[in-house]
C-alpha cells in the first residue's frame, strides 16, 4: 500500500510555524516512503475561509518545497459527504438532536457539580418520530451527533504515543452536523482521508481525543483507520508557546530574512533527539525522518536557535541560489567573501556598501596616521594580482615592527571603517588598488 499522508489546513488565516511543522512532517513521511504527500483544504466554514488564504498557503508550501502531488477542496465534496450521511443515518449511527448551547452547558454543570464526567446523556436517543414531527412543525432544526459504539474499545498503536485505549462510555457523542446544515470537522474529515487513500495521519497531540472517535467512523463506514501518530505541541523557549510565536508565519519569516532551507532543518528535528543539521537537503531531511525518535515532551520552539541555523544555512549558500538578490554588481567572489558575515542574505547589501563606498572611517591619532601613510606607500606598489593582503600586512610588520591587533586593526579600520567584518585576505582584492591607496591615505 502506498503511504499517503495529507495536510489539512482551514483558510481562516495564514500558515503559522505549528502548522508549517506539521505540513513538513507528513511530507518527510511520505517522501521517505516513496509515497504520496496531499494537500486537502479544509474550507467547510464558509463565513470564515478567505480565498487569499488558500492562495497564501499554496504559496508558502511551495516557497518551503513542500509540493503536494494533489489538492482537495473540502467544498467541493459536499455530495460526497452528503452520501455518507445518508449511510450512516440508515446503519442508525447518526441521530438527531435539538438541545441549545445554553441547555447543555446547563447539563454540563449539573454534571460537574456532582463530579461525573460531563458527557452527553443521549436525551435524544428518547423522542419519537411524533416528537420530532412536533419540534420540525414548530420550526425547531435539529443537529446531528454521530453515535458511538458503547461496547466496542477504541484503540490503536500510535507511531509516537505507542497503544492508546478509550472507553466511549466516558466520551461525548460529538456533533457532526449542526442545525444549518453546516459541517463540523470530525465526521468530513474521516470520509475524506476514506476518499483520498489516507493511509498515515500525522498530527498534534490535541487531536488524541478527535482520533478516539473518528476510529469508530472509519468502522461505522467499513472501512480501517489508518495509522496515527500525534506529535507533542510546540512550547517556547520559557515554556508556554508565546503568542507571538505561536502565530509566526511564513510571510513574517520571509521578512525576517529567514531561509527556507533553515526553517526545514529546524522543524524537521523539532520534537527528537536529533541534532539540528543545517547541511542536511531535502532528502537527507526524509531519509533520516522517524517517528520512533519524537518523545511525549513539548517540542521546544527558539525563535533565536532558528536565527542560528538561518546563519549557518546562508553560510552555506553557493552564489547561484542568492545571485538574483544580491545587490547590482556583487559577484561570486564578492559573495564567497561576505557570506561567513552574514545572518540574513539582506545584510550583504551593507558589506557590499563597505566594499564599493564610501565608508566613515575613525579619527586617527599621530602615530597610528604615520603607520598607514606606511601603508599607502606600500600598497601603492604591490603586485595586486597574488594576495595583496598578506603582501600588505608582511611588508609594514618587517618595516615596523607591528604584530597582532596593532598591525591589522588600523588598516581593517581604514579600509572598511568597520572592527570587524569579512576576511581582508578576501575583502581586499575586492576594494581594488586604486581605492584602498585613496582610503589608507
Amino acid at each position: 500500500m502506498t503511504v499517503t499522508t495529507r495536510f489539512a489546513p482551514s483558510p481562516t488565516g495564514t500558515l503559522h510555524v505549528g502548522n508549517i511543522r506539521t505540513a513538513l512532517h507528513n511530507w518527510l513521511l511520505a517522501k521517505k516512503n516513496g509515497g504520496r504527500f496531499l494537500l486537502r483544504i479544509d474550507d467547510t466554514d464558509v463565513a470564515r475561509s478567505r480565498e487569499e488564504h488558500v492562495e497564501a498557503i499554496r504559496a508558502d508550501l511551495a516557497w518551503l518545497g513542500l509540493h503536494p502531488e494533489r489538492e482537495e477542496r473540502q467544498s467541493a465534496r459536499f455530495a460526497i459527504y452528503e452520501a455518507a450521511f445518508e449511510t450512516l443515518i440508515a446503519a442508525g449511527r447518526l441521530y438527531r438532536c435539538y438541545e441549545t448551547a445554553q441547555e447543555l452547558d446547563l447539563k454540563r454543570k449539573v454534571l460537574l457539580g456532582r463530579g461525573l464526567p460531563p458527557i452527553y446523556d443521549r436525551a435524544a436517543l428518547n423522542l419519537t418520530e411524533a416528537d420530532h414531527a412536533a419540534k420540525e412543525a414548530a420550526g425547531e432544526q435539529p443537529h446531528w451527533r454521530f453515535l458511538l459504539d458503547h461496547e466496542a474499545p477504541i484503540e490503536w498503536v500510535d507511531g509516537i504515543r505507542g497503544p492508546q485505549h478509550f472507553d466511549a462510555r466516558q466520551m461525548s457523542d460529538p456533533v457532526v452536523r449542526r442545525a444549518d446544515g453546516s459541517w463540523l470537522y470530525m465526521l468530513p474529515s474521516v470520509i475524506d482521508d476514506i476518499q483520498m487513500g489516507v493511509t498515515d495521519v500525522l498530527r498534534g497531540e490535541d487531536h488524541v481525543s478527535n482520533t478516539a472517535t473518528q476510529v469508530q467512523m472509519f468502522t461505522a463506514l467499513g472501512v480501517s483507520a489508518p495509522r496515527f501518530a500525534h506529535e507533542a505541541l510546540l512550547t517556547g523557549a520559557e515554556g508556554k508557546l508565546s503568542k507571538r510565536l505561536g502565530s509566526l508565519g511564513v510571510s513574517e519569516m520571509r521578512e525576517q530574512g529567514i531561509e527556507p532551507e533553515a526553517l526545514l532543518a529546524l522543524l524537521a528535528r523539532l520534537g527528537t533527539s536529533d541534532p539540528v543539521d543545517p547541511a542536511l537537503d531535502a532528502d537527507a531531511l526524509a531519509e533520516s525522518f522517524d517517528l520512533a525518535h519524537f518523545g511525549r515532551a513539548p517540542a521546544r520552539f527558539d525563535d533565536a536557535e532558528l536565527a542560528r541555523v538561518n546563519a549557518s544555512v546562508i553560510h552555506r549558500l553557493p552564489f547561484a541560489h542568492v545571485a538574483a538578490r544580491l545587490p547590482e554588481g556583487m559577484g561570486e567572489a564578492a559573495w564567497d567573501a561576505i557570506r561567513p558575515n552574514l545572518s540574513t542574505v539582506a545584510e550583504a547589501a551593507d558589506w557590499w556598501q563597505v566594499v564599493t563606498g564610501p565608508i566613515a572611517t575613525p579619527e586617527f591619532d599621530a602615530e597610528t596616521r604615520e603607520f598607514l601613510n606606511q601603508a599607502v606607500v606600500v600598497a601603492a606598489g604591490l603586485d595586486w594580482a597574488g594576495d595583496p593582503w598578506g603582501a600588505l600586512t608582511g611588508a609594514l610588520k618587517d618595516a615596523t615592527g607591528r604584530k597582532g591587533k596593532a598591525l591589522f586593526l588600523p588598516l581593517r579600520q581604514a579600509l572598511t571603517g568597520m572592527d570587524h567584518g569579512p576576511d581582508m585576505k578576501a575583502l581586499l582584492p575586492l576594494i581594488g588598488r586604486d581605492e584602498a591607496v585613496r582610503r589608507l591615505g
